[in-house]
């Protein structure tokens, strides 16, 4: 029999919900075979009472369905229903502690499954580009992947389980728990926060300005402790005193953060730097091109054709004082190519400066088997002379580079760049000078995605700049979900982001996260816009993650303490 309506259940096979029910899209069908009308009561009890496949299943579903709610669809509403879903199947968890946080890291794990397959199905992409060589380790990708980063959702489950009391408090032990799974995602072994919870409030934009408070994570928190929340209209007054009032708060807090952002962004115009012109091109150059060699004069000259166009300006080049092209721009190292160097000399007039990706290479350091090559950032002027340099500091794991690098080339495997002993990263992170504007900070690729990495010690950039190849990724998900996490950058530190990416998606973007010119994803063409002015610190740009922590750390203490209250009423009733 069940215990009660929000505890787990003292015998599986006691309960008919378990083995005779079938849950229908429209309707409950009882043991009895009688036809009643599907209510969320209903709904919770069958849920709390499955076990075996059908938990997985559900779990896995809700996890797919809940990739709806990040880019490009952004349909969070979606998370109202998967969320709870998952705060019940904790619920029916087994009564005995360990036992039950084991049932629940593998719900976690399949939920986490669910969600990353959803959410990452377009990495399959990039294996594709030189299927000969990696086309076979393309359903390793696809579904290895996910697979192991839903490891981190299953610690989220189990340690919600330990912290899992009856009542209201359970959906803050969820969120709490979670939370931190999330944030370890973002941090261990080199870390991958892509698509973490909270993205998904980030749209629309007066929503997202809660992040320049409280970040990313705490946006994390707040996703899921609020869509977590409608868990408690189903509990009985006797374990929920007023099981309406976590969804009442959840509201308010929706509203709020609106609000707080629609007055931020009403209060905060968008300011452009005076004298500073960019441009940029965006080539839309496929990826077996990129990686020719041979195709170096066909690349080159499409590069100088299009940023030679006028576009919206009469006098083309002549108005840009800053010309920006995407990541690794070339099929060939850029430092061995003195010709390379005298064409973008003769390319740029005076007072314009070019800034690249491009790959470059040089001796190896001290006890390497390989190369140095390294990804990097240049400034180039209009003589050809290189004014700053950037190498790229987080590299992509078996994009850049392989773990345990030498044991695996051994085997026959290789990174997707294919350079012999990997990318050598760069050493550290610090504002790049360019003339005629603000310090920028460069964020190559993937590296715009980690938030705390633009905490960088020292004197405050003018704006973050960010390059990077979306191509390997196709006409998919992928480029979107990387770009809203860009925006959100700018959101977080009070910024503007230049960002010029090779396929799309390359825009201009203000500190609040308005986009003031954007080139959508798949076209070649130009970008021509100012810069826009940085904003003053954001608290999240001061503080970094505290806030979040200190909002986590709030939410423990309670449920904490509700334990205890709990406990200890539970002794007194025995005495």
């Amino acid at each position: 029999m069940l215990r009660s309506d929000t505890g787990p259940l003292k015998s599986r096979t006691a309960s008919p919900f378990a083995e005779n029910h079938v849950l229908g899209v429209l309707s409950f069908i009882p043991a009895t075979k009688e036809k009643t009308t599907l209510t969320a009561s209903r709904l919770r009890q069958w849920v709390v009472g499955v076990s075996g496949s059908r938990r997985a299943g559900i779990a896995i579903a809700a996890g797919a369905f809940s990739a709806a709610s990040q880019a490009p669809l952004n349909f969070w509403p979606i998370l109202f229903v998967t969320f709870p879903l998952m705060v019940w199947l904790i619920d029916g968890a087994p009564a005995q502690r360990w036992r039950g946080a084991r049932v629940c890291a593998v719900t976690g794990w399949c939920f986490g499954f669910g969600y990353f397959i959803a959410c990452f199905y377009w990495v399959g992409h990039a294996f594709l580009v030189d299927a000969d060589t990696f086309g076979w380790l393309l359903p390793v990708a696809v579904i290895g992947g996910p697979a192991y980063i839903a490891l981190y959702t299953a610690i989220g489950f189990a340690g919600a389980r330990l912290l899992w009391r009856r009542g209201a408090l359970r959906v803050l032990a969820f969120a709490i728990a979670l939370t931190v799974a999330e944030w370890l995602r973002g941090h261990a072994l080199t870390g991958f926060p892509w698509n973490a919870f909270g993205y998904a409030l980030t749209r629309p934009l007066e929503l997202a300005q809660t992040a320049s408070v409280i970040g990313i994570w705490g946006l994390t928190f707040i996703v899921i402790a609020v869509f977590a929340s409608p868990a408690t209209l189903t509990d009985k007054h006797s374990e929920t005193a007023r099981p309406w009032l976590p969804m009442v708060c959840a509201l308010v807090v929706l509203l709020a953060m609106f609000l707080f952002g629609l007055e931020r962004l009403l209060r905060t115009p968008t300011r452009m730097v005076d004298g500073v012109e960019l441009r940029i091109m965006q080539p839309n150059l496929q990826q077996d091109a990129k990686f020719n060699y041979s195709a170096k004069a066909q690349v080159m000259e499409q590069y100088i054709a299009l940023s030679s166009r006028k576009g919206i300006r009469p006098r083309g080049l002549d108005e840009v004082t800053h010309l920006i092209w995407p990541e690794s721009a070339f099929p060939f190292y850029l430092n061995t190519e003195p010709g390379a160097l005298a064409q973008i000399a003769s390319l740029l007039p005076e007072g314009t400066v070019l800034i690249t990706g491009a790959d470059r290479t040089g001796a190896p350091p001290p006890g390497a088997a390989s190369t140095d090559t390294r990804t990097s950032i240049y400034v180039i002027d209009h003589q050809g002379a290189v004014l700053a340099l950037y190498d790229k500091v987080h590299l992509v794991p078996f994009g850049e580079y392989l773990p345990f690098q030498r044991l695996l080339e051994r085997l026959g495997l290789s990174q997707l760049t294919k350079v012999t002993g990997g990318l050598i990263a760069g050493e550290r992170r610090r504002p790049m000078v360019t003339p005629r504007a603000p310090p920028a900070l460069p964020l190559l690729c993937y590296e715009v995605i980690f938030p705390d990495e633009l905490a960088i010690g020292e004197a405050r950039p003018g704006w973050l700049l960010n390059l990077t190849n979306d191509g390997w990724f196709g006409i998919s998900s992928g480029p979107h979900q990387h770009f809203a996490q860009a925006r959100l950058r700018a959101v977080e530190q009070g910024l503007p982001l230049v960002r010029a990416a090779n396929t799309g998606i390359s825009a201009v973007i203000d500190p609040l996260g308005r986009v003031v010119r954007i080139l959508p994803l798949g076209t070649e063409g130009l970008l021509d816009g100012p810069l826009p002015q940085r904003i003053s610190h954001t608290i999240y740009s001061r503080f970094g993650d505290l806030p979040a922590a200190f909002l986590v750390a709030i939410a423990l203490i309670l449920v904490l303490g509700g334990r205890i209250r709990n406990s200890a009423a539970e002794r007194r009733g025995k005495s």
